[in-house]
C-alpha cells in the first residue's frame, strides 16, 4: 500500500476554489471566483486529467498543479462560463436538426383530436 505524501494530504484538505488558489499562492479577483468557482475547479480537474504522467516529487506536483490552476482561473478572467462551456449543460442548447415524417405527425393528431 502506498503512503500518501504531504502534498496529497494537503490536497485532501482543500475544498473551495479559494482554498486551492490560496494554497498555490495564486492572486485572484474574488468577484471572478465567486461567479465561476465551479467552472474554475472543473477546468483545473480537466487540465489535470490531460496530464499523461504525473511527476513523482511533491515539489514537481505542486508546480504542475499551480500552473494548471492558474491557467484555469485565467480562462475565466478573460472569458466567461457560457463561452468556455466546461459543463455538459452548456452544450444542450446548441441547435439540433430533427426530422419527423409527415405521416407520424398526422397519425398523432388523429389519435389526439376529439371525434365530432
Amino acid at each position: 500500500m502506498m503512503n500518501e505524501s504531504e502534498f496529497d494530504l494537503d490536497m485532501d484538505e482543500l475544498s473551495s476554489a479559494e482554498d486551492f488558489l490560496d494554497y498555490f499562492g495564486i492572486a485572484y479577483d474574488a468577484s471572478v471566483v465567486h461567479v465561476n468557482r465551479l467552472h474554475i475547479l472543473q477546468r483545473f480537474h480537466d487540465y489535470l486529467d490531460g496530464v499523461e504522467e504525473m511527476p513523482g516529487s511533491d515539489e514537481e506536483k505542486h508546480a504542475l498543479y499551480a500552473g494548471m490552476l492558474d491557467s484555469a482561473y485565467h480562462d475565466f478572467v478573460t472569458s466567461d462560463a457560457l463561452t468556455e462551456k466546461v459543463f455538459k449543460v452548456f452544450h444542450r442548447h446548441e441547435p439540433v436538426s430533427v426530422k419527423v415524417p409527415l405521416p407520424d405527425l398526422t397519425r398523432q393528431v388523429e389519435t389526439v383530436a376529439p371525434k365530432v
